[in-house]
């Protein structure tokens, strides 16, 4: 297989599991995985569409059905001041430390069914299997099902591991919904009190790190014909809200040359976006939502508002394309007579993966004879925040035509099952200085 810049240095050949733990019939894991993922599928507010929001009444059945599957493999479960779910299971070892596990379950409008939530079936079904097998770890675990991660109701992303980590803005508390609900008033709303949400925060000293087993969301691994690969970075990643002001009127009586069009402006400024984005190597510069008032066919919109997404593996890059992007908007609103305002909501750096977690995840994989390879990941989750207070590694499992955040997505049982076999090795002889500890 020809090198590539996603193959890193982690191609793995078959080898031979050393690990040795009995087997269910095959894909017997997977199958309840599965099954529970449909159970989580039905809980959503769109009907026929998949859509789970952050601190909703669809999120807190999701939470007592998780609590209760938890509970099951033998976890101590709590939620904390930030709407985070998480079950503990004590290590053998005296004052052993944490590694976390999990991933999130909140959802976008008309999502899929894996999207964050895999990572957290996974992560139980792994140490329920774990229990069965009357295997006990040194070291103590955690699997957390955050909420949160996605921006589809408030206009902050990664909330809860944000709390967890102590990195959550100044301000977060006040910011609102499409409703008017500020993220403090939802929080008291699903049981939570956010004058402690300060408390949520852990000490990295206390923390082997953190492990998420995600879909790809994109498109190499089924390239390369492999189930899972081990993720060695993550883009950095900058957001903002552009507000575009102009005046509105009469589609009928206001002059073509007198118009001050807030959408004919927000449009040029979109191309403008698109134009840097395939003029800069590196850089995704995306728009992915819009508004405009009035909504009328017969008025002159007075206003349009619109979120941009900027990403790139290499910071340097991204901070570039921003103020390339800022100039550019600002320089069309003086041209077209528009007031213009740009509102930075999310702003992260690139992020490197662990090296010892990258090699004990390939390694693992290894061991039980998975082709394994090593890729970067485009989209954010909660690793990116966590980053701030503990090593973070990542297992990414094959999708069907790389199919991101669309409810056409499809994970095949087979590779779900891979994906579990290899971090339950990856769990039995896992070690934060790299010796095993089996």
């Amino acid at each position: 297989m020809a090198a590539r810049l996603w193959d890193f240095q982690f191609a793995i050949a078959e080898g031979t599991s050393t690990h040795n733990m009995p087997r269910h019939p095959r894909h017997a894991l997977a199958a309840r995985v599965m099954s529970r993922l449909e159970q989580l599928a039905a809980i959503t507010s769109g009907g026929e569409e998949i859509s789970r929001f952050f601190l909703t009444q669809e999120h807190s059945v999701a939470v007592k059905l998780i609590s209760g599957w938890m509970s099951e493999a033998g976890l101590a479960v709590e939620v904390d001041a930030a709407g985070t779910l998480i079950g503990r299971k004590e290590g053998e070892a005296r004052a052993a430390k944490t590694l976390l596990i999990g991933s999130h379950i909140d959802t976008v409008r008309n999502a899929e069914r894996y999207d964050g939530c895999l990572g957290v079936v996974v992560a139980i079904e792994a140490m329920l299997e774990l229990s069965r097998l009357g295997k006990r770890l040194p070291y103590s675990v955690e699997v957390i099902a955050f909420g949160g991660e996605e921006a589809s109701r408030f206009p902050s992303m990664f909330i809860g591991s944000r709390a967890l980590s102590g990195s959550l803005p100044p301000g977060v508390l006040d910011v609102t919904d499409s409703e008017g609900i500020s993220l403090r008033t939802a929080l008291r709303q699903f049981g939570c009190e956010p004058s402690r949400i300060s408390e949520t925060a852990r000490r990295g000293t206390d923390l082997l790190g953190y492990i998420e087993v995600h879909t790809e969301q994109g498109p190499v691994l089924e390239g390369e014909g492999v189930s899972v690969g081990v993720v060695t970075m993550m883009s950095g990643v900058s957001r903002f809200c552009v507000e575009v002001r102009g005046k509105s009127g009469h589609a009928g009586t206001v002059p073509m040359q007198m118009r001050r069009d807030a959408l004919t402006g927000a449009a040029e400024m979109l191309l403008a976006i698109e134009n840097v984005g395939r003029s800069t190597a590196g850089l995704l510069a995306t728009v992915g939502t819009f508004s405009i008032k009035p909504d009328s066919v017969s008025a002159v919109p007075e206003q349009a508002d619109f979120g941009v997404d900027v990403r790139s593996p290499v910071d340097g890059v991204r901070r570039g394309g921003v103020r390339e992007i800022d100039r550019r908007l600002r320089a069309i609103a003086r041209l077209r007579r528009l007031s213009f305002k740009s509102t930075e909501t999310f702003n992260e750096k690139a992020v490197a993966c662990d090296q010892r977690l990258i090699r004990q995840l390939t390694a693992a994989a290894e061991r039980i004879g998975v082709p394994c390879i090593g890729l970067p990941s485009g989209a954010a989750h909660d690793g990116l925040a966590l980053s701030h207070l503990c090593p973070i590694g990542m297992l990414f499992v094959r999708c069907k035509s790389g199919v991101s955040h669309q409810a056409e997505k499809s994970v095949s049982a087979e590779d779900v099952e891979t994906a579990i076999r290899v971090l339950l090795e990856f769990l039995a002889q896992f070690s934060p200085n790299g010796r095993s500890l089996a």
